[in-house]
């Protein structure tokens, strides 16, 4: 990504080193947790299906704690 390309803030974007996704160039998880700095060079296009994974993984992720403590 080239700086005339900058993202609207707000926007979903995709730590291209590891898959990760987050909302800007300091990325957090989209279901909270700690950000992490990415380079602007290593930043890719998070699609609606990479964020749909990930919201899907959070859900899941979540209803097995609440088995697990129920």
């Amino acid at each position: 990504m080239s700086d005339e390309e900058a993202r609207p803030v707000g926007s979903y974007a995709q730590d291209a080193r590891d898959g990760r996704l987050g909302g800007r160039v300091q990325l957090r998880p989209l279901g909270g947790g700690r950000e992490w700095d990415v380079p602007p060079e290593h930043l890719g296009e998070a699609t609606p299906a990479d964020v749909l994974r990930e919201r899907v993984r959070l859900l899941n992720r979540d209803a097995r704690r609440r088995v697990e403590l129920g």
